[in-house]
């Protein structure tokens, strides 16, 4: 008996070994299939550089880059260069806030005039009084974006460094007529953000960005995630924006390590230098949060039809898309001057995916950064199913 049993351990053990070496064959096979692919796009493309990680159901990642990172100093791009993430950031803010909602600080239908309604420049606000908490969170208020108003740009581009206070932002869309009513439409616009986080940090007495560290970045050790709230970071890849951008800076953003202009008035409508890497693992935790209940998961997952693409909804700081080969996918993209990203989490395939491009112009990328994601899982998906 007991050399049976001795015999049928050593079966297993090989079964395992080979098991084993199948297995890292087949991600050595896919890594270079994914490097393939995001170099021929950079090729045929012509965008300056990109990086790309996927976690996959055993939560072994892989991560690869190609192009370069800095046209200067013709440093390439590798898979630890990071990026402002643009408004991938509004994910991790949006966490926070059920978190606090969980702690009992607020309701996702109360009114903002309950918290915010003794301001002295409340009612210039549009649709003041019918706004709700959740609608801040899926852009249903009717309040348009701030950035593209005034003389906001001139200021700006006046005073680069200069620090901007949420109220100050927020005057730009004083007095003005609303997109349409509160809960009526649908109308993307950081400045959602911009006020939600003013009314959380007034509730809770914290920060927003201390919010963020406690609940999403320590947690979820994510630790190429900062705040974007000065003009220089390390293994910062060097965005280049295009003529075009509305911005008042075009070209290279970083010059002599030092960014053009400081990031820090973006705050909760994004805010956060990142990596690839980082998106992916926070794309799949933003997912399945563990500090909130079911519910209020599910309350994140329910959206509302958006503006960003065919069948797209947008929950609670989250993008819904439809994958055309699985079902949706759950995520956020981004875009900054000089830079775009974007992650999305896939339940159905259990991976999870960031990407990030060291250009804003999308004539380049010639589609959107999220149909890039979609090619890469289709390889991830094509080689599932060859192990099966």
């Amino acid at each position: 008996m007991k050399s049976y049993y001795l015999r049928l351990l050593l079966v297993l053990i090989c079964i395992s070994g080979t098991v084993t070496a199948q297995t890292k064959a087949q991600k050595a096979q896919l890594k270079q299939q994914l490097q393939a692919k995001l170099d021929s796009l950079q090729q045929a493309n012509k965008f300056p550089g990109a990086t790309f990680t996927v976690i996959l159901p055993d939560g072994d990642k892989i991560a690869i880059a190609t192009g370069i990172a800095d046209s200067t100093g013709l440093i390439k791009m590798s898979p630890d260069h990071r990026m402002l993430s643009g408004s991938n950031g509004k994910t991790l803010f949006a966490a926070s806030a059920m978190v606090l909602h969980e702690q009992g600080l607020f309701k996702l239908d109360d009114k903002i005039e309950k918290y915010i309604g003794d301001e002295e420049w409340f009612t210039r606000l549009p649709n003041a009084q019918s706004i709700t908490m959740r609608m801040l969170l899926n852009h249903t208020s009717g309040i348009e974006e701030y950035y593209e108003l005034g003389d906001f740009m001139q200021r700006l581009k006046q005073n680069p460094t200069h620090t901007w206070k949420p109220v100050e932002i927020l005057s730009y869309i004083f007095d003005r007529k609303p997109l349409f009513e509160a809960g009526k439409g649908w109308g993307y616009a950081d400045t959602n953000f911009i006020l939600l986080g003013y009314i959380l940090e007034k509730i809770s007495g914290k920060t927003m960005y201390d919010m963020a560290n406690t609940h999403v970045i320590k947690p979820y050790k994510l630790s190429a995630t900062e705040p974007s709230v000065k003009r220089n970071y390390k293994r910062f890849a060097v965005g280049y924006s295009n003529p075009t951008s509305p911005f008042p800076f075009h070209g290279p953003m970083v010059k002599n390590g030092e960014m053009a202009f400081s990031p820090q008035f973006e705050w909760t409508g994004g805010g956060f230098v990142s990596s690839a890497s980082d998106l992916a693992t926070w794309a799949k935790g933003f997912y399945n949060f563990k500090a909130i209940t079911s519910e209020s998961r599910e309350a994140i997952t329910q959206g509302v039809p958006a503006k960003t693409g065919r069948d797209h909804l947008y929950g609670l700081g989250m993008q819904i898309r439809p994958t055309g080969f699985t079902k949706y996918s759950y995520g956020h993209s981004g875009w900054f001057p000089g830079y775009i990203s974007d992650a999305a989490y896939f339940p159905d395939m259990n991976i999870a995916m960031g990407i990030q491009f060291n250009t804003d112009n999308f004539r380049l990328l010639k589609r959107s950064s999220y149909a890039y994601l979609l090619d890469m899982a289709k390889l991830v998906t094509a080689m599932q199913e060859k192990g099966k």
